[in-house]
């Protein structure tokens, strides 16, 4: 157990006006467990990769202090064990079992113990592979448990989780939650947009202010009884604040595009599906079960391996066709949205698209200027896309796709990371462009999405490609 203390900490990243995070005093007792909330953009996770000394001076101004056991954190990082919003981008090593032994190499735990930690800690969340299994092979959701693993298979003192359920299926978040709500020794502060599923893991919560300091903190029944309708109102998704449903008034217009037995080998069983005018399809399912990959082959940007995509009339099917052809009639959004930014600047990223269009110059601008606006992104537009929330990346890479006024958007988990404001705007946005004639396509896990926008629901398979297999060493030995 771990025992954290901030003095009037604050962290602006280079090359940003305003601080990310700043004037905050806290402490976090021995063995505490703490829900972090706050507003997308109010420097959640800033503050937690300040904790596990993961903010080099070269990239930013720091103010204050922090002490974790009364090290600073670049000296405490063997104490702290942290989970990504993007797990991705901390998944280092070709096979999963190889990449969750290697924090444990590297603090030089005995050669015997590595491999019964490694596969308990893949076991607690219920990561359905072997240890061979290619990392590269993983869906968002399978590489969130991996991350997760790594981190439980260290047994740090303190545990830092930021979104640890967002990419997951629901029957595998109920899963990490009980894997988390088993740890004795841990002090934990946990980052995580479903607060009611959260609050049975934590005994204190505490609320960040978008513009410094801290909003509350205290006991959560005791937050949310003074600063519930404040805090909804800000962004905070307060338990029992219902959202009204978006749902169509009218049925579907004219079929825009339809997948038949489509396949990608090792990837996505055969699936069968159309989108019409005017409609939002959700595409559910469990971790695993090709989603991601379908959207990709919707999209037009992966040929399939069996079946066929035909859509807006043309013969020859999406991935085929000549790129400002696609890039005019379908607009995706990818799981990780730094997979689709290409420049350095907000602005510069939303002008790609109507300027591959061959748009006036005037009207580029008129385009970006409105996105900016109505996604919350105008104080970010000088901002590079790689510094941003997982939230602001989110909303920016949907404003891409919206850039170019496609008639269909293939979404893939659009709502992941927002703040309760933020998510009834995104949502707000998607049913009105649904209403004005827009096919859309979501694959998501977001239950409240479906509830609120979607007009149908297509579950994809409930069987993996792969089945589970004991996690145990190459060459048999555990």
């Amino acid at each position: 157990m771990s025992e954290v203390v901030l003095r009037g900490f604050g962290w602006r990243h280079a090359g940003r006006r305003a601080w990310a995070v700043r004037d905050v005093d806290l402490h976090i007792a021995h063995g505490e467990r703490v829900l972090l909330l706050g507003p997308s953009g109010a420097g959640k996770s800033t503050l937690l990769a300040a904790l596990a000394g993961l903010l080099p001076e070269d990239s930013g101004e720091a103010a204050g202090t922090i002490e974790i056991d009364g090290l600073d954190p670049l000296e405490a990082r063997h104490q702290a064990g942290i989970v990504f919003q993007d797990p991705q981008t901390q998944l280092v090593m070709a096979r999963s079992g190889d990449d969750v032994a290697f924090g444990l190499e590297n603090r030089g735990v005995p050669a015997a113990q590595i491999w019964p930690w490694v596969s308990d800690a893949l076991d607690r969340v219920g990561f359905p592979y072997p240890i061979t299994r290619s990392t590269a092979a993983l869906s968002g959701g399978e590489a969130q448990r991996l991350a997760l693993a790594g981190v439980l298979a260290l047994r740090p003192g303190l545990l830092l989780l930021d979104e640890p359920t967002a990419n997951l299926d629901p029957a595998g978040a109920e899963l990490i939650r009980e894997s988390l709500a088993a740890l004795a020794q841990q002090t934990m502060i946990l980052v995580e947009h479903r607060v009611a599923e959260a609050l049975p893991l934590v005994d204190r919560v505490v609320v960040l202010e978008a513009g410094g300091g801290i909003r509350a903190d205290g006991a959560p029944e005791m937050v949310f009884a003074a600063y519930g309708d404040r805090l909804a109102d800000e962004g905070v998704w307060v338990p029992g604040f219902t959202i009204p449903p978006l749902k169509s008034a009218r049925p579907a217009g004219p079929e825009l595009v339809r997948a038949s037995d489509v396949a990608v080998r090792q990837r996505l069983a055969p699936a069968s599906l159309s989108v019409g005018a005017g409609e939002v399809l959700a595409v559910t399912g469990p971790n695993g079960a090709g989603k991601s990959t379908l959207a990709l082959v919707l999209g037009g940007l992966l040929a399939p391996t069996g079946g066929q995509v035909r859509g807006f009339g043309d013969e020859r099917p999406p991935h085929r066709w000549r790129a400002a052809t696609l890039t005019g009639r379908i607009g995706s959004v990818f799981q990780n949205p730094e997979h689709q930014f290409v420049t350095a600047r907000v602005a510069d990223e939303l002008a790609v698209g109507p300027r591959r269009l061959g748009r006036p110059t005037a009207e580029v601008t008129r385009i970006v200027d409105d996105l900016l606006d109505r996604l919350r992104l105008s104080k970010l537009a000088g901002a590079n896309p790689y510094t941003l929330s997982g939230g602001e990346a989110r909303r920016l890479s949907v404003a891409t796709a919206l850039a170019t006024a496609p008639r269909l958007l293939v979404l893939d988990e659009p709502t992941f990371g927002q703040d309760r404001r933020t998510w009834i705007e995104l949502v707000t946005l998607l049913a009105t462009l649904r209403d004005d004639g827009h096919g859309i396509i979501a694959v998501t896990h977001d239950d409240d999405f479906v509830q609120t926008v979607a007009d149908r629901t297509h579950p994809l398979g409930t069987a993996r490609l792969h089945a589970p297999l004991p996690h145990r060493r190459p060459g048999g030995r555990p």
